[in-house]
């Protein structure tokens, strides 16, 4: 797989929260409760040792099951996971804090295995980007009204 090919995707979200960075890594590290505000998570499963389950509802209607095994963690600053399923590669959540802000960058390094969005992603990569962006601004707006607060998406 090399970098240029049509379904590898390199992608980057940022969010401004007005909140501490602990108080967004408490958040962030529990996905069980993401179903509560991030709309897109449809649920969220523990499977012990670091593994969760997450299954995701896209802007465009399809569904994604993905399982994600943290790999490194290093509090209140970065989270870096592997991904199985229907999306397959590595997230980093990177905090920042810019009192009285907390900057988080999410870097999502993905490819897609075989199957029809694969097939479609010679045409449907910018829907593919589309649909991340919105799913990523929603997950900003809706953390920071989680968390009582305000958010920048970026």
């Amino acid at each position: 797989m090399t970098p240029a090919s049509p379904w590898h995707f390199d992608l980057v979200s940022h969010w401004r929260l007005r909140a501490r960075p602990e108080d967004v890594w408490a958040v962030l590290t529990q996905p069980e409760c993401w179903p509560q505000w991030w709309p897109q998570v449809q649920a969220a499963q523990d499977l012990g040792e670091q593994r969760r389950r997450m299954v995701w509802r896209a802007p465009l209607g399809y569904r994604l099951v993905v399982e994600l095994e943290v790999t490194e963690s290093l509090a209140p600053q970065r989270l870096r996971a592997q991904s199985r399923g229907d999306l397959q590669g590595e997230g980093i959540w990177l905090l920042r804090e810019h009192a009285p802000y907390t900057d988080v960058t999410y870097l999502w390094r993905v490819q897609l295995p075989a199957g029809w969005m694969r097939a479609l992603a010679p045409v449907l990569a910018p829907l593919y980007r589309w649909s991340h962006d919105r799913v990523m601004r929603a997950g900003g707006e809706g953390l920071a009204r989680y968390l009582g607060q305000s958010a920048e998406n970026k």
